[in-house]
């Protein structure tokens, strides 16, 4: 993960406003209502529909393939079906509808027939075939309870027959049936009003509940319309945006030839107990005729009329095919149901859809920013998925948040970030990783991008903790063996060695020979750099006890090696000629670390490190004190510890040897040769400094030095 500049912060921020602009354009208005149909899917498929039994709702009833196939229909034109319609009509009205709308147009009368039918034409011999029609129409409608629909098509509308039209009287109780369709061609609103002779006039679906209701539609100050007391949400001017349920079970629907059995057996109570107080809606239901795709084209079900029967037995369902459209009808009644339960959707407006889409744009844009492509990616899709699963929950409360568009903008976004990347942010980056590749760790590479601080070219002064290691032995070993067993050895023993000192936060400066010298604390800061390399020297001298139990080149040859640790101000960079450099360190505090790895030799240790990395540790370790030594090329002498294991974790023989080897040192000091021998030799037998203290302690005892003698120990060798 990286951190961003402000160069970075203005890049996003300008990234997730041009992502938001261009994907909140009239450019994609033809793909903006997908969101709508994906959140009605998905709304279906996870909650189901959940609209309560007793909630008022639509009821249709449908001219089905069953009424075309049951006698007396079948085989007959549905212009001659007028009689029939009039009796459901009249038995259904009589059973308390509250308001009954036709989605069939019937633009012609079989008595407006001019076919020759022997001397006359047929309508002639027809006339008052659609009398029982017209008079229920005529009573319907008296009454408020019968409108008819309309289609409006520009100057050329498609209108019920003139019979029709003069028995509802005239445009008073007909409505236009024409939905509202989107750029894509998805039928997703309906239209609130049409003009009628230059006054908006209620559509069907309105005008429907505004009878049922008995409260006209009203156009507040704010230009809002109420219906009932009920602000009508509306995205697209002068529409409301349908609220469409899941499967093909949503609205009752009732077999036109079922009731029509129904009436001819006078079962007024059949009638009664399914359309009492029900808005109805009278129309087909085909499979080729009057079929439009909506928002529903991904929750659609197989369509039937499943509601109660009266007279006719229920016919086996046909195989069927769901498919992506729905009857017209059920837009309407869909419509119906959204006003009478208050439900329809409420669409964000172009500023809030402006301000999410922008916000999905940023947040993918600092994604993209701040992780490897490939997490980004993964990111994002996380994002997308919990975004889409919110908008979901609160689409159950008819509130529809947008999908599409910041999926396009975070996309965009998403691609613009990662490309600027490349080309600017990263460049830099990419530099540093080239040229520190081939003598740093990839993690420390890595942490070195992130902490956006490279190291100066030329060199810069750092506090750092020098490790320098060094195998005991080595040039005995090394020549009872051939060239390439000590090869495979030596680089099974500096792998694992390196890969310790880089998973700590090291460099490994260099290899010489069969000694290791690694840095802490450079190329990029490490407050715990001290920390850092004293763990390394833990686990490096416990990598070789298993290496030498385990490897079959370490076999039968129990390797030691001498770990040297100091801490102090060093130059570290690149240096070198202008044609060849290294990164490396250089300072006293490198020599000092040096020469305490050759320390360990003089007082049987394994790893030793000098006052000032203790002191860096604080209280992390368990330590003690070794001697105070002078160093080859030093004058000033500084005190050496031996690192024992973690803090807490030291043996019962280690605590024992401790106190016994710091008494004696106390003795030691104070010229107490015979004090400082008794010490050495509790402790003798299982620490080797001890045993390698007691014979110059006794030497000692027996020839005390004279009063000029220093207690602080100098070093000749390297």
């Amino acid at each position: 993960m990286r951190w961003p500049h402000s160069r970075d912060a203005i890049a996003v921020t300008l990234i997730a406003l041009l992502s938001g602009a261009l994907c909140i354009s009239p450019a994609l208005d033809s793909v903006r209502g997908v969101s709508l149909d994906v959140l009605t899917a998905l709304r279906w498929h996870v909650f189901g529909n959940r609209a309560e039994p007793a909630a008022p709702s639509a009821v249709v009833v449908a001219i089905d393939e069953e009424t075309f196939n049951t006698r007396p229909f079948q085989g007959t034109p549905s212009l001659a079906w007028t009689r029939e319609i009039g009796r459901v009509l009249t038995s259904i009205v009589d059973g308390g509808a509250k308001v009954v709308g036709f989605d069939i147009v019937y633009p012609a009368s079989i008595e407006q027939s001019e076919i020759q039918f022997g001397d006359e034409a047929l309508g002639t011999r027809l006339r008052g075939f659609d009398r029982e029609f017209l008079r229920a129409l005529a009573l319907g409608s008296r009454s408020g309870k019968v409108l008819l629909g309309e289609i409006q098509h520009r100057d050329r509308p498609v209108r019920p027959a003139p019979a029709q039209r003069i028995a509802v009287g005239q445009q008073r109780n007909i409505r236009a049936l024409n939905a509202y369709n989107d750029p894509d061609d998805v039928i997703r609103r309906l239209p609130l009003t049409f003009s009628v002779d230059g006054k908006p006039v209620p559509s069907m679906a309105v005008e429907l509940v505004s009878r049922a209701a008995g409260a006209p539609l009203e156009t507040g100050p704010d230009g809002i319309m109420t219906l009932g007391g009920y602000r009508i949400p509306s995205a697209v001017p002068n529409t409301f945006t349908l609220n469409f349920a899941g499967g093909g079970d949503d609205i009752p629907t009732f077999s036109f030839a079922d009731l029509h059995a129904c009436a001819q057996k006078d079962d007024k109570e059949f009638f009664r107990k399914n359309f009492d107080g029900k808005i109805v809606l009278i129309g087909t239901l085909l499979d080729i005729e009057d079929r439009k795709i909506t928002s529903k084209r991904f929750a659609t079900g197989i369509e039937g009329a499943r509601a109660a029967r009266c007279a006719l037995p229920a016919k086996e369902a046909a195989a069927q095919f769901r498919n992506r459209t729905i009857s017209g009808v059920y837009i309407h009644a869909t419509g119906v149901n959204n006003l009478l339960r208050h439900n329809a959707v409420t669409e964000l407006g172009i500023a809030g859809r402006g301000a999410v889409t922008v916000a999905f744009a940023a947040l993918a844009a600092v994604v993209a920013l701040m992780l490897a492509p490939a997490y980004a990616v993964l990111a994002f899709l996380g994002m997308m998925a919990a975004g889409t699963a919110a908008a979901m929950v609160i689409f159950t409360q008819s509130l529809a948040l947008p999908l599409v568009e910041p999926a396009l903008a975070g996309v965009l976004a998403l691609a613009a970030t990662v490309g600027y990347r490349f080309v600017l942010s990263d460049k830099e980056k990419r530099f540093i990783r080239k040229s520190f590749a081939y003598y740093l760790a990839p993690q420390v590479i890595d942490r070195l991008i992130e902490s956006n601080k490279p190291p100066e070219l030329g060199g810069e002064m750092r506090n750092v903790t020098v490790y320098f290691s060094d195998i005991a032995g080595f040039s005995s070993f090394s020549e009872t063996m051939t060239p390439a067993e000590l090869v495979g050895l030596m680089n099974e023993y500096l792998s694992a060695m390196s890969n310790i000192i880089e998973s700590h936060g090291g460099f490994v400066d260099k290899y010489i020979g069969d000694a290791i010298v690694a840095v802490f604390g450079a190329p990029m800061d490490d407050p715990n750099h001290a920390h850092n390399a004293v763990s390394a020297a833990l686990l490096c001298a416990k990598r070789l006890e298993e290496l030498n139990g385990l490897s079959t080149s370490f076999q039968n040859r129990k390797l030691g090696q001498r770990i040297g640790l100091n801490s102090g101000e060093a130059l570290v960079g690149n240096i070198g000629s202008q044609r060849r450099f290294n990164y490396t360190v250089m300072s006293d505090a490198v020599n000092l670390a040096s020469r305490l790895e050759g320390a360990n030799k003089y007082f049987g240790t394994t790893i030793m490190a000098s006052e000032t990395t203790v002191g860096l540790t604080g209280e992390a370790f368990a330590w003690r004190e070794l001697d105070e030594i002078r160093v080859k090329g030093r004058s000033k002498p500084v005190k050496i510890y031996e690192l024992l294991e973690q803090a807490g974790q030291a043996t019962a023989d280690q605590v024992t040897s401790v106190a016994a080897y710091s008494e004696g040192l106390a003795c030691w000091r104070n010229r107490d040769f015979a004090g400082a021998v008794k010490c050495f030799e509790r402790a003798a037998a299982i620490d080797r400094p001890s045993a390698l203290f007691l014979p110059r302690a006794r030497a000692l005892a027996l020839n005390p030095p004279g009063p000029d003698w220093d207690s602080v120990c100098t070093l000749e060798d390297k």
